[in-house]
């Protein structure tokens, strides 16, 4: 388990049923993270996050995105990175952030970075591959010389289309068993529109944009029957900003 995690873990989580009120408590790190840390070791499990404001927008229409979520928000997302094998993030993230994708605000070890890239955008100067003591790995579905520090990790799929169960299959080949999706919006939503996803962290900021970039976009759905109702337990982090643990897996009943 991540250092921190259990040194900080307070009261017992709230739980979302449509029978009880939701009632967030402070977060409990031991009750998080032990869905990851206890991941079955025979299949591959899929962490997804997202940060946005209440009114579920990752970014002003400029594409202003710092600082949505507060410290301890960060400080989750470094916690998380610290706990699974592989972080994932699309190259519209990439571009428009270049993360590091290192473990710095906690200690503990550091993922291996996955890039989805199937045009080759990756810039020789993105800071992903010159940080970090872990491989550099960039997705994609034809060969061509990667960048300088970093590897080409093959799939199959049709122009820029790469299917997320395609790509988590080629990771868990490799040895990568749990895996986050760190980003962007687009890149999260098609995870999880795939079916791909075991657990989504949503981290919601106490602000409201009123415009801006969306978060999680689905395909449409015709009636509510259709809707996603994972099990859920809600986390109120220092500063704010809340926490939704949401298994994807289990549906709420009742």
């Amino acid at each position: 388990m991540p250092y921190g995690i259990a040194q900080h873990a307070t009261q017992r989580s709230g739980h979302i049923s449509r029978s009880e009120p939701m009632t967030p408590e402070k977060v409990d790190f031991a009750a998080v993270f032990q869905p990851i840390m206890n991941a079955p070791a025979d299949r591959p499990f899929v962490l997804a996050q997202l940060g946005q404001s209440l009114d579920g927008r990752i970014a002003t229409a400029s594409g202003e995105s710092r600082w949505i979520n507060g410290p301890s928000a960060l400080d989750h997302l470094h916690r998380l990175r610290a706990s699974v094998d592989a972080v994932v993030v699309g190259i519209g993230t990439v571009l428009a952030d270049d993360p590091r994708l290192t473990v710095r605000r906690v200690a503990g070890a550091e993922p291996v970075r996955v890039i989805i890239d199937p045009r080759g955008r990756l810039p020789s100067s993105a800071r992903c591959l010159t940080t970090g003591n872990q491989p550099c790995l960039i997705v994609t579905n034809r060969e061509r010389d990667p960048p300088e520090g970093a590897e080409l990790m093959l799939v199959k799929g049709e122009g820029e289309r790469l299917a997320p169960s395609d790509i988590v299959g080629a990771l868990f080949a490799r040895g990568l068993k749990r895996i986050l999706v760190e980003g962007g919006a687009s890149t999260v939503s098609d995870f999880i529109g795939s079916g791909a996803v075991d657990r989504l962290h949503l981290l919601v900021a106490p602000m409201i944009l009123g415009s801006g970039i969306p978060g999680l976009t689905l395909s449409p759905i015709g009636n509510l029957d259709q809707a996603l109702r994972p099990e859920t337990r809600v986390h109120i982090l220092d500063g704010g900003d809340v926490l939704f643990d949401c298994d994807l897996r289990h549906e709420r009943r009742g």
